[in-house]
């Protein structure tokens, strides 16, 4: 049915068919940051290298990355439902083997499992949103509370996470996945329609591999050279990491269904949206590894008040991913995302103006520690930069170019 003719008002069934659908999206963004909250712990029980570290905290997200156009084409073909129901089943049981992992290698792999099946939830979810809700008006106001669970998983999950690690172990930071994902597999079959689309091209497996590995190497040699130096292994491993991405590069050329369709980075607007969209999201989650190791590791602040502390940099964030996009239709896109970026500087200098020495008392007073104001800088800077992308790069890419590629956002 055309959704401007006629269209059929959603009922009690679909909005708890949302609610449904929203719970696994705060999970998915509370798991890219609760961890960093129990580095110290974590440290303490599995003693990982540097390296090895680094891989607990970031192959999450670079799983989801690499993974996330190939699930989105996945459950174009298999339907919608039954992708999102298996990426649930295996991001509860990824979880509970992360809880209890015994070696860092344990970890960085459930870490890479989860990856992968977190990828299913954000393209499956906004699919089945446009299938539940037909009538245009009630779709926006979907399409904002599904985008508003992210923002609410970004928030709550260093209280959350904090909390649990102030009275439990390290660990239990992955055990409330398990909840909303055991919930999802139980009423989802219940609520959620089942959605395929017929016209879904073929998947290319041999360009996700690609596009998957090409990235792991480049990071693991970027990885070596700063846990070891300069040596011959991190620039070999680079070396063919960007030579797989060539490889995938040349392939999709010749592919009638490309993972990505290379015409897009044929506009100079397109390439430099992206380029601000990749700097912002570096700069974001750099400066949240940072803020939550400094209030724990050099202030001395417990996880729950380190979590606390978090806050008001969330709240903010908030508040300017929710402005920005209103702005938008009375000021230049390009403007609103210059003077984000211009705040984003200011609050790297004052993180670069922090001290290093502990308060001898912070620990048992709520004394504001100085963090917080830069990192509310830097936080409404990645949030007002990123909204205003969202009309200039949708208006780039027709429908007839891979359905995939808006997810390179």
């Amino acid at each position: 049915m055309d959704d401007a003719k006629g269209s059929v008002r959603a009922t009690r069934k679909e909005w708890i068919g949302l609610l449904v659908l929203s719970l696994p999206c705060m999970i998915y963004s509370m798991d890219l940051t609760v961890l960093n909250l129990a580095i110290p712990q974590l440290s303490l029980a599995l003693k990982p290298s540097a390296s090895q570290l680094l891989w607990i905290v970031d192959i999450y997200g670079f799983f989801i990355a690499g993974s996330l156009i190939t699930m989105g084409t996945l459950g174009d073909r298999i339907g919608r439902r039954k992708m999102l129901l298996i990426g649930a089943f295996v991001f509860a049981l990824a979880s509970a083997f992360a809880a209890f992992s015994k070696t860092p290698e344990m970890l960085i792999f459930t870490r890479a499992l989860q990856g992968m099946a977190g990828a299913t939830l954000a393209p499956s979810t906004l699919s089945l949103i446009r299938v539940l809700f037909r009538d245009p008006k009630q779709r926006a106001m979907a399409v904002g509370l599904w985008g508003t669970s992210f923002s609410a998983g970004g928030i709550i999950g260093p209280v959350v996470g904090g909390a649990l690690i102030e009275h439990f172990w390290w660990g239990s930071v992955f055990l409330i996945n398990l909840p909303i994902m055991i919930l999802l597999l139980f009423v989802g079959p219940r609520l959620l329609p089942e959605f395929k689309d017929e016209a879904a091209g073929q998947i290319d497996i041999a360009s996700a591999a690609l596009s998957l590995v090409s990235i792991l190497l480049v990071i693991f040699g970027l990885k070596k050279i700063a846990e070891d130096g300069l040596s011959s292994l991190p620039f070999v491993t680079i070396a063919l990491g960007l030579i797989l991405a060539t490889l995938f590069i040349r392939r999709q050329k010749h592919l009638t269904s490309p993972l990505i369709d290379l015409k897009l980075f044929s506009s100079p607007t397109f390439d430099t949206l992206i380029l601000v969209n990749a700097m912002t999201m570096f700069a974001f989650f750099g400066t949240f590894l940072f803020n939550t190791q400094y209030l724990q590791l050099v202030l001395g602040l417990s996880p729950l008040t380190a979590g606390l502390w978090s806050l008001p940099s969330s709240i903010g964030m908030i508040a300017s991913s929710s402005l920005s996009p209103l702005l938008a239709h009375k000021i230049r896109p390009a403007i609103i995302m210059a003077i984000g970026l211009c705040m984003g500087v200011m609050g790297y200098a004052l993180l670069a103006s922090v001290g290093g020495s502990p308060h001898p008392t912070r620990r048992r007073r709520m004394t504001p520690p100085p963090t917080p104001r830069p990192c509310i800088h830097h936080h409404v800077s990645s949030t007002s930069s990123l909204p205003p992308l969202e009309s200039p790069c949708s208006s780039l890419w027709p429908h007839t170019l891979a359905p995939a590629s808006p997810s390179l956002r």
